[in-house]
């Protein structure tokens, strides 16, 4: 059967056969790719209380058949298509198979992307090698489609459902194993104490706290929970005032820095309440935290000390 016969049959040219073949593989790979984030972020500071990573996932596996072909769409217009694209600007003197040369422009799309997103997002250099490892399923499947000239659009999905099944079941071992080695650990809250926070420590706004030796603190342009007849979630806060250290106890498993402006200072109707700020980071980059507003969808402000 020719590819006159599958269009006739199927409706798919070639290129519409790897086009579909490049948005179903990228789509098919999603799954096991939050898994492996899922169990990268149980060593990254989580922040909020929130419902933690368990729901995140929960998410991820009930919405899948919703936007996974809106996000394989997405990743294949963006740099796999153009990516593969680049192969045809090879000299053909180069003897290398075409998925071979594809996967070369893919990867080079991905840095494109990874430099617009380092100066955009500040993603880093790490990241072009992510999206070159999310090219590498793309093009085998587009690889795949040419060889297999009967394969219809129903085909192709169907393929890429079972593989992102998996996938994405082999995805956990892989966590647990990286776990269970030590590659990846459980993130643990510093343990700092009184004479560790002493210092000026800055956040994003101009906002600036100073904890003095002996409780005393200064604060500049710093966040508050807003009064109740305030408009807005927080309040601006600038005078002075006391800090003091509170350890962890049974009904909370982090440090936290309770900051208090004197009477007087701060004009906002929330400046005089007392503010924790979180302990966070590590032993090496410590950093303090608050979500003003709800703990599961409020503005988060990191604090983190001045060199």
């Amino acid at each position: 059967m020719g590819w006159a016969d599958v269009r006739r049959k199927a409706g798919l040219s070639r290129a519409d056969a790897e086009a579909t073949a490049a948005v179903a593989a990228g789509a098919a790979q999603l799954p096991a790719v939050c898994a492996l984030w899922w169990t990268h972020a149980l060593a990254t500071d989580p922040y909020r209380s929130g419902y933690g990573p368990a729901f995140g996932m929960l998410c991820v596996i009930l919405l899948a058949p919703v936007y996974l072909p809106v996000l394989g769409l997405l990743h294949a217009w963006a740099q796999i298509l153009p990516g593969a694209a680049l192969a045809a600007v090879v000299p053909r003197g180069v003897r290398r198979p075409l998925w071979v040369r594809q996967l070369l422009g893919v990867a080079l799309a991905g840095v494109v992307w990874a430099a617009v997103g380092a100066v955009l997002w500040g993603w880093p250099l790490a990241a072009a090698l992510v999206l070159a490892a999310l090219g590498v399923l793309p093009v085998l499947a587009m690889a795949y489609a040419r060889a297999r000239s009967t394969t219809g659009a129903r085909g192709l999905w169907w393929r890429a459902g079972v593989a992102s099944v998996t996938l994405f079941v082999l995805a956990f071992p892989v966590g647990l194993l990286a776990t269970a080695t030590g590659l990846i650990e459980e993130y643990e809250p510093p343990e700092l104490s009184a004479a560790d926070l002493t210092g000026v420590w800055r956040g994003e706004e101009g906002a600036v706290l100073r904890l003095r030796p002996g409780g005393r603190a200064e604060l500049t342009r710093m966040p508050a929970e807003a009064g109740f007849e305030a408009t807005a979630d927080f309040e601006v806060c600038d005078g002075t005032g006391s800090w003091s250290f509170d350890g962890r106890g049974d009904d909370r498993a982090r440090d936290e820095v309770v900051v208090r402006l004197d009477t007087g200072s701060g004009t906002g109707s929330g400046c005089g309440n007392e503010t924790s700020w979180t302990i966070a980071g590590t032993e090496r980059a410590p950093e303090l935290f608050m979500v003003v507003g709800d703990p599961d969808s409020g503005e988060l402000r990191i604090l983190r000390p001045t060199s």
